[in-house]
């Protein structure tokens, strides 16, 4: 994997990020029986906002994205997906240290869901998040503060 850095996003980066989500999310949805190839990628269009949102380039190339929105006083990480060449490499990790740390020094709340049975959910755990609840579909995970130095 090359290495990788994270830029703005623009509009102009909807669709290949709509793209991605379908690619990464179809063997969850499917297995789920909740795959719509028309709707995977509507989804992520309806609700990109490209003022909390960064694009993960690796060799000068789309890699990914992931968005932090503000939402009750903390925030909700959002549409964090990677391509699958660059799953497994530590570029995952990297970013959500990276954005966890903002959030440290902010002391906010960070909340996420994951499908049902994702591989995403160790990612998470690993970095401190917990299930909060959860229903057929989605595990909604919660990373509590951790107390103050």
């Amino acid at each position: 994997m090359h290495a990788w850095h994270l830029r703005p996003a623009s509009a102009a980066d909807v669709e290949p990020a709509a793209e991605l989500r379908a690619v990464v999310m179809r063997p969850d949805l499917e297995r789920l029986g909740r795959y719509d190839d028309h709707r995977v990628r509507q989804r992520l269009r309806d609700a990109f906002e490209p003022a909390h949102t960064w694009v993960v380039e690796a060799g000068g190339a789309f890699a990914g994205c992931v968005a932090l929105r503000p939402a009750d006083g903390g925030y909700w990480l959002e549409h964090f997906y990677l391509a699958p060449d660059a799953q497994g490499a530590g570029v995952g990790s990297g970013v959500l240290r990276g954005l966890l740390d903002r959030c440290d020094r902010e002391r906010a709340v960070v909340r996420l869901n994951v499908l049902q049975g994702s591989p995403a959910r160790r990612l998470y755990e690993r970095h401190g998040f917990v299930p909060e609840s959860e229903d057929a579909v989605d595990v909604f995970m919660v990373r509590p503060l951790s107390p103050a130095p």
